[in-house]
């Protein structure tokens, strides 16, 4: 699998079926084999998430076959109509055009997380499934987050039955200051594999460094997202 950032949480991967785009919303894209088909995911309609102008890029770059998978909370009237799209719902299987497994996960903020298996390739998106904690929020609402997240992150674990994920897009957000590690140790503690990708780190891909620093036994795990990475 290859593996390319595009930007915030937007990555392209690369298997031997297909293309899948996720959660574009601007940045470049690379230059893609035009006969591949593409998948282009969206886990909800946050505009740092989800833009229908991908569409049209990807017309004008000649793809010829392209996909489109949303969460429900986004409008399938954004994709051009001639354009297959699955609508899908958090905590659902689906079989998409091509054949491959998809299974959701709700997310705690807005719509969907993505657990996709293509051939021998399995690989997660988190969309902003993230423990979601805030110094300016009360205990609380605090505690019911990370109940959440720790809900669905287990549920993710009991699918994969100890098997490895070939890739893992994961939150790392340093809008949360002291608290900005919580579900990304979480889900190196839960789930097994050995490429995550920190995502959602507005720009600021120094908070990879600190992690790193102030967690070094993940050093083997955690890829650095400014670059290109194949697998």
């Amino acid at each position: 699998m290859k593996v390319t950032y595009i930007h915030h949480s937007c990555f392209l991967t690369e298997t031997k079926s297909c293309y899948y785009l996720f959660d574009y919303f601007k940045g470049t894209l690379p230059v893609l084999d035009t006969q591949k088909p593409i998948l282009v995911l969206a886990s909800h309609k946050h505009q740092d998430h989800y833009r229908p102008v991908v569409f049209s890029l990807l017309k004008e770059m000649g793809m010829q076959k392209i996909y489109a998978v949303l969460s429900k909370d986004i409008s399938s009237k954004t994709v051009p109509t001639d354009i297959p799209c699955t609508v899908v719902s958090a905590c659902k299987s689906y079989e998409l055009p091509l054949g491959q497994k998809l299974i959701t996960y709700r997310s705690t903020d807005q719509g969907v997380a993505f657990l996709i298996q293509d051939g021998e390739e399995i690989f997660y998106h988190a969309g902003d499934l993230n423990d979601w904690i805030w110094e300016g929020e009360t205990d609380s609402y605090n505690r019911q987050m990370t109940g959440s997240y720790r809900k669905q992150i287990d549920l993710l674990s009991k699918e994969l039955h100890g098997r490895p994920l070939t890739a893992a897009f994961v939150v790392l957000d340093p809008r949360q200051e002291a608290s900005y590690d919580k579900g990304m140790l979480y889900f190196l503690k839960h789930v097994q594999g050995n490429c995550v990708y920190p995502m959602h780190y507005w720009e600021k891909p120094q908070i990879i460094e600190r992690f790193l620093q102030e967690h070094p036994q993940y050093q083997d795990r955690i890829m650095l997202t400014e670059a290109v990475a194949q697998r």
